[in-house]
């Protein structure tokens, strides 16, 4: 039987634990303490080595963009999770609330992000489309339900979330948006 290459192998559950301890705890770190948190205090936070760390993540760069890219595939996961245990607008009202909560790990991470050699754009746009994929079916599922008017663009939501981010000027931008998610939800039902 021919041995599988190293980059063929599937990883240990050990390393895979590892990694996934590491991406929460760099998630927490960077979103308190910013991009320059400590990698050695991740990796002590984590339960590992800084030796384990840089063995997954050989660079702060390579950390962060894990972390971002981890973060945008669970939240676009997240809205079928959601479809299949809440009522449609139960359902978009949670996802657009984890939504913020991504919009703050972004403003976090994206400076770093952009100094990357080319740029983020490219990670943007992969996860910008994973985005744009789970309000479509989160939105339609609404629609199709009649607890949403049927003319909603989903994309008009997620901008005017964003759009409370990009002008927030104090630290308590992610509660304005958590409330502007209510009146969005309220503003988005059929006409009676």
């Amino acid at each position: 039987m021919p041995k599988k290459s190293p980059a063929s192998r599937k990883p240990r559950a050990d390393a895979e634990r590892n990694r996934d301890r590491i991406l929460e705890v760099a998630k927490d770190a960077f979103t308190q303490l910013g991009a320059e948190a400590s990698l050695d205090d991740i990796a002590r936070q984590a339960g590992v080595g800084a030796g384990t760390l840089y063995r997954h993540f050989p660079s702060r760069e390579a950390l962060i963009e894990a972390v971002y890219r981890t973060e945008m595939a669970k939240l676009a996961a997240s809205a079928r999770s959601l479809s299949g245990t809440l009522p449609p607008p139960d359902a978009l009202r949670a996802w657009l609330l984890l939504f913020v909560d991504g919009i703050a790990t972004k403003k976090v991470i994206a400076p770093v992000l952009n100094t990357l050699v080319g740029g983020a754009s490219q990670i943007f746009e992969s996860s910008r489309e994973q985005i744009w994929e789970a309000i479509r079916l989160l939105v339609k599922r609404a629609i199709k339900s009649g607890d949403i008017r049927d003319d909603l663009d989903p994309l008009d939501l997620l901008r005017a979330l964003i759009g409370v981010s990009n002008v927030a000027t104090g630290p308590d931008w992610q509660q304005s948006a958590k409330r502007l998610v209510d009146i969005l939800i309220t503003g988005s039902r059929p006409e009676k």
